[in-house]
């Protein structure tokens, strides 16, 4: 790879770090990340991100219709290059999943109902929880589709990602937590105008207000604001 040629893969990583960090959203970040892995490996038919939790896995930020498929093949032997990049924290590269004694039973049934051939999974740290892991993955149906050099830069994307990434997270994490805090606030006050002006327990004056959301269709928050605001309860 020639000097032009790095720096054009460092401007690239770069914008995406930036995109990443001004996003709201983990959602969003994530699939700018597979948009942006997509572009720069060529080879790359599809892009996907793999979460786990608890012994079990879920599929982001798909770029087409084929990473959810092939993926609960893996998911469902828990074995194969996404569930293993992110379990055992490393990368797997494969362009042979037919014949790949690493995932016998997932490369055979990989290739033969999804011809999907080649594999190059990374593990993505970013930093959600202890309990949380992750990988960045591409899929090719042709053989030996991912070079050296595809790989690194898969590795050099997941490393400038994952902190954007855990940064974005965070950030919605506590936007969040706040709003969940304010609409706690909002719902004690309620219950205290409702306890004050009824001479009812907290339980009761809780259970009318859950009346009143299952009968508007409306969440209790908004019920708990519109008491703070006209100090009663209007029950349809």
């Amino acid at each position: 790879m020639d000097v032009q040629a790095i720096r054009i893969l460092v401007d690239q990583f770069g914008d995406l770090g930036s995109r990443i960090s001004a996003m709201a959203k983990t959602v969003d970040a994530m699939e700018a990340i597979t948009a942006t892995t997509a572009s720069i490996l060529d080879t790359a038919e599809a892009v996907a991100i793999s979460r786990g939790c608890d012994g079990k896995f879920e599929t982001l930020a798909p770029t087409n219709e084929l990473p959810p498929k092939v993926d609960a093949i893996q998911y469902e032997l828990l074995s194969g290059p996404c569930v293993d990049a992110a379990l055992q924290s490393t990368v797997f590269r494969t362009g042979d999943l037919e014949n790949d004694d690493r995932w016998p039973e997932f490369g055979k049934r990989a290739a033969q109902e999804y011809d999907v051939h080649s594999m190059l999974a990374v593990r993505l740290f970013i930093e959600d929880s202890d309990d949380v892991i992750a990988g960045l993955n591409c899929y090719s149906t042709a053989r030996d589709a991912f070079s050296e050099r595809d790989q690194a830069c898969a590795e050099l994307i997941a490393i400038y990602s994952a902190a954007a990434v855990t940064a974005v997270t965070e950030a919605e994490r506590s936007r969040n937590l706040r709003v969940a805090l304010e609409s706690n606030r909002q719902i004690g006050v309620a219950l205290g105008i409702l306890m004050g002006r009824y001479k009812i327990t907290d339980d009761e004056a809780f259970s009318l207000m859950q009346m009143a959301s299952q009968r508007t269709h409306r969440k209790l928050r908004d019920i708990a604001a519109d008491v703070a605001q006209t100090g009663d309860l209007n029950l349809p």
